[in-house]
């Protein structure tokens, strides 16, 4: 048990290492400085509430290690600004999309990388059982999508013009908003489903252990 809770301390350790380490990173020269700092604040003082609460709140390495990983493509989002991610410009080129798609890669990880922390969450905290548990994450992944977009047009309306179009990254389409809430949505509907589908195939397999010991 004491190597179990040692080895999950070594795994989250690694994972505020790897994140710190990439912010650091990306913290050099960033494309535009503002846009940059902007667009950090959040995502570190999620970072902050996280280490706060991890005694009192824990969840499973994969959980951290999902919220990592979308913390790392949204932190390589905001060095680039998210229209001008190489990755994006190159996929952009290859399936000739007409834009650079980065930024819904990131709205579609958004849902599909943290709706297993929140039906975590869910499911320990608040001891949320049956369909609730996979409807509460989806709908979560929704509202703070929807949460996002407004942010997003207070802080696009209070800065310049130049920034303002940068930061909410339309790349010139007028439902930027509504698809980018539209693959978190989708993101978090397949992470719900694979969720159930294994835990179906798991239950149908220790019932079936179960009879044959009988």
């Amino acid at each position: 048990m004491e190597m179990d809770v040692n080895r999950k301390k070594l795994v989250t350790g690694g994972l505020l290492v790897w994140y710190v380490a990439v912010s650091v990173w990306m913290a050099q020269a960033p494309t535009d400085p503002q846009f940059w700092l902007i667009a950090s604040i959040l995502p570190a003082l999620f970072v902050v509430v996280l280490i706060a609460t991890y005694r009192h709140l824990p969840m499973s390495p994969a959980s951290y290690g999902l919220i990592t990983a979308f913390l790392t493509l949204h932190t390589i989002g905001v060095h680039y600004t998210y229209a001008e991610v190489p990755v994006g410009l190159w996929i952009d080129q290859v399936l000739h999309l007409g834009r650079n798609h980065f930024d819904r890669i990131v709205h579609f990880s958004f849902g599909f990388l943290l709706a297993y922390p929140m039906e975590e969450l869910f499911r320990l905290s608040a001891s949320v059982q049956g369909w609730v548990v996979y409807y509460l994450p989806v709908m979560t992944v929704l509202g703070l999508s929807g949460l996002w977009e407004i942010i997003e047009s207070w802080v696009a309306s209070a800065v310049h013009p130049e920034l303002g179009v940068t930061y909410l990254g339309s790349q010139g389409d007028i439902w930027d908003a509504q698809k980018d809430m539209a693959a978190a949505l989708y993101g978090a509907l397949l992470c719900v489903s694979i969720l159930m589908v294994v835990r179906a195939l798991r239950g149908a397999r220790t019932e079936l252990q179960t009879e044959i010991a009988e």
